[in-house]
Protein backbone atom coordinates (compact mmCIF):
# COMPACT_ATOMS: atom_id res chain seq x y z
CA UNK A 1 0.00 0.00 0.00
CA UNK A 2 0.74 3.63 -0.04
CA UNK A 3 2.50 4.77 2.80
CA UNK A 4 1.78 8.96 2.98
CA UNK A 5 4.65 10.73 4.77
CA UNK A 6 4.88 14.35 5.29
CA UNK A 7 7.18 14.63 2.70
CA UNK A 8 4.87 13.53 0.35
CA UNK A 9 2.29 16.32 1.29
CA UNK A 10 5.25 19.11 1.63
CA UNK A 11 6.02 17.83 -1.96
CA UNK A 12 2.38 18.44 -3.32
CA UNK A 13 2.30 21.81 -1.25
CA UNK A 14 5.80 22.96 -2.51
CA UNK A 15 4.49 21.66 -6.36
CA UNK A 16 1.06 23.86 -5.99
CA UNK A 17 2.89 27.02 -4.58
CA UNK A 18 5.74 26.29 -7.64
CA UNK A 19 2.73 25.85 -10.11
CA UNK A 20 1.39 29.22 -8.69
CA UNK A 21 4.38 31.35 -8.70
CA UNK A 22 5.36 29.77 -12.25
CA UNK A 23 2.15 30.71 -13.88
CA UNK A 24 2.02 34.36 -12.23
CA UNK A 25 5.83 34.56 -13.07
CA UNK A 26 6.43 32.38 -16.50
CA UNK A 27 3.50 31.14 -17.89
CA UNK A 28 1.38 34.17 -18.22
CA UNK A 29 4.29 36.78 -19.51
CA UNK A 30 5.37 33.97 -22.11
CA UNK A 31 1.64 33.28 -22.98
CA UNK A 32 0.93 36.67 -23.44
CA UNK A 33 4.30 37.20 -25.51
CA UNK A 34 3.11 34.62 -27.52
CA UNK A 35 -0.20 35.77 -28.26
CA UNK A 36 1.00 39.65 -29.13
CA UNK A 37 3.14 37.70 -31.23
CA UNK A 38 0.75 35.54 -33.01
CA UNK A 39 -1.61 38.43 -33.54
CA UNK A 40 1.05 40.34 -35.10
CA UNK A 41 1.60 37.72 -37.86
CA UNK A 42 -1.64 37.30 -38.22
CA UNK A 43 -2.33 41.03 -39.17
CA UNK A 44 0.91 40.60 -41.29
CA UNK A 45 -0.70 37.76 -43.15
CA UNK A 46 -3.80 40.35 -43.75
CA UNK A 47 -1.96 42.75 -44.49
CA UNK A 48 -0.07 40.82 -47.23
CA UNK A 49 -3.40 39.23 -48.29
CA UNK A 50 -4.78 42.99 -48.58
CA UNK A 51 -1.79 44.15 -50.28
CA UNK A 52 -1.93 41.17 -53.10
CA UNK A 53 -5.73 41.80 -53.67
CA UNK A 54 -5.10 45.96 -54.12
CA UNK A 55 -2.51 44.93 -56.52
CA UNK A 56 -4.35 41.83 -58.61
CA UNK A 57 -6.88 45.08 -58.63
CA UNK A 58 -4.57 47.46 -60.11
CA UNK A 59 -3.11 45.04 -62.07
CA UNK A 60 -6.60 44.14 -63.87
CA UNK A 61 -6.99 48.15 -64.18
CA UNK A 62 -3.55 48.62 -65.76
CA UNK A 63 -4.23 45.58 -68.12
CA UNK A 64 -7.50 47.33 -69.36
CA UNK A 65 -6.18 50.23 -69.84
CA UNK A 66 -3.61 48.52 -71.87
CA UNK A 67 -5.99 46.69 -73.89
CA UNK A 68 -8.31 50.10 -74.12
CA UNK A 69 -4.89 52.08 -75.67
CA UNK A 70 -4.36 49.24 -77.65
CA UNK A 71 -8.35 49.05 -79.10
CA UNK A 72 -7.67 53.12 -79.61
CA UNK A 73 -3.92 53.31 -81.45
CA UNK A 74 -5.81 50.56 -83.64
CA UNK A 75 -8.77 52.78 -84.48
CA UNK A 76 -6.50 55.99 -84.64
CA UNK A 77 -4.24 53.83 -86.99
CA UNK A 78 -7.31 52.69 -89.48
CA UNK A 79 -9.00 55.81 -89.38
CA UNK A 80 -5.69 57.68 -90.29
CA UNK A 81 -5.62 54.78 -93.43
CA UNK A 82 -8.76 55.46 -94.41
CA UNK A 83 -8.18 59.38 -94.41
CA UNK A 84 -5.18 58.67 -95.78
CA UNK A 85 -7.18 56.71 -99.02
CA UNK A 86 -9.55 59.19 -99.62
CA UNK A 87 -7.49 62.09 -99.66
CA UNK A 88 -4.88 59.48 -102.21
CA UNK A 89 -8.50 58.91 -103.74
CA UNK A 90 -9.01 62.64 -103.94
CA UNK A 91 -5.73 63.41 -105.23
CA UNK A 92 -5.68 61.20 -108.19
CA UNK A 93 -9.46 62.50 -109.53
CA UNK A 94 -8.14 66.25 -109.02
CA UNK A 95 -4.96 65.05 -110.87
CA UNK A 96 -6.94 63.29 -113.71
CA UNK A 97 -9.54 66.19 -113.80
CA UNK A 98 -6.56 68.62 -114.20
CA UNK A 99 -5.30 66.54 -116.68
CA UNK A 100 -8.24 66.58 -118.91
CA UNK A 101 -8.63 70.25 -118.28
CA UNK A 102 -4.61 70.76 -119.89
CA UNK A 103 -5.52 68.11 -122.66
CA UNK A 104 -8.47 69.94 -123.68
CA UNK A 105 -6.29 73.41 -123.70
CA UNK A 106 -4.02 71.92 -125.76
CA UNK A 107 -6.32 70.63 -128.07
CA UNK A 108 -8.21 74.35 -128.58
CA UNK A 109 -4.67 75.44 -128.49
CA UNK A 110 -3.65 73.35 -131.19
CA UNK A 111 -6.89 73.79 -133.52
CA UNK A 112 -6.41 77.84 -133.08
CA UNK A 113 -3.19 77.46 -134.36
CA UNK A 114 -4.01 74.76 -136.89
CA UNK A 115 -6.76 77.44 -138.22
CA UNK A 116 -4.40 80.06 -138.10
CA UNK A 117 -1.95 78.66 -139.83
CA UNK A 118 -4.31 77.08 -142.78
CA UNK A 119 -5.66 81.15 -143.13
CA UNK A 120 -1.96 82.20 -143.59
CA UNK A 121 -1.40 79.54 -145.80
CA UNK A 122 -4.74 80.29 -148.30
CA UNK A 123 -3.34 83.88 -148.16
CA UNK A 124 0.07 83.04 -149.14
CA UNK A 125 -1.20 80.48 -151.68
CA UNK A 126 -3.84 83.25 -153.31
CA UNK A 127 -0.71 85.56 -153.51
CA UNK A 128 1.60 82.97 -155.21
CA UNK A 129 -1.06 81.55 -157.87
CA UNK A 130 -2.31 85.48 -158.44
CA UNK A 131 1.79 86.02 -158.99
CA UNK A 132 2.23 82.86 -161.47
CA UNK A 133 -1.16 83.42 -163.06
CA UNK A 134 -0.27 87.23 -163.96
CA UNK A 135 3.51 86.21 -165.24
CA UNK A 136 1.47 83.39 -167.25
CA UNK A 137 -0.86 85.96 -168.65
CA UNK A 138 1.49 88.79 -168.67
CA UNK A 139 -0.93 91.33 -167.64
CA UNK A 140 -1.52 93.10 -164.08
CA UNK A 141 -4.47 92.11 -162.20
CA UNK A 142 -6.93 95.05 -160.84
CA UNK A 143 -7.81 94.68 -157.51
CA UNK A 144 -11.32 93.54 -158.49
CA UNK A 145 -9.86 90.93 -160.57
CA UNK A 146 -7.23 90.20 -157.95
CA UNK A 147 -10.50 89.60 -155.34
CA UNK A 148 -12.64 87.41 -157.78
CA UNK A 149 -9.62 85.12 -158.83
CA UNK A 150 -8.68 84.96 -154.77
CA UNK A 151 -12.10 84.28 -154.22
CA UNK A 152 -12.30 81.55 -156.85
CA UNK A 153 -9.25 79.70 -155.49
CA UNK A 154 -10.07 79.84 -151.94
CA UNK A 155 -13.47 77.94 -152.87
CA UNK A 156 -11.78 75.43 -154.64
CA UNK A 157 -9.13 74.76 -152.14
CA UNK A 158 -12.15 74.52 -149.69
CA UNK A 159 -14.15 72.00 -151.78
CA UNK A 160 -11.20 69.97 -152.10
CA UNK A 161 -10.75 70.22 -148.70
CA UNK A 162 -13.95 69.10 -147.52
CA UNK A 163 -13.83 66.06 -150.19
CA UNK A 164 -10.21 65.27 -149.21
Amino acid sequence: MLDFSVTFGITIINIIILTLILRAVLFKPVTKIMAERARRVQDSIDQAEKDRADSQKILAEYQGKLKNAGDEADAIIKAARERAETEGRQIIADGKTEAAALITAAHRQIEAEQKAAFARFKLEAAALVMAATARLVQREFTGDDKSRYANMLLDELAAQKGSG
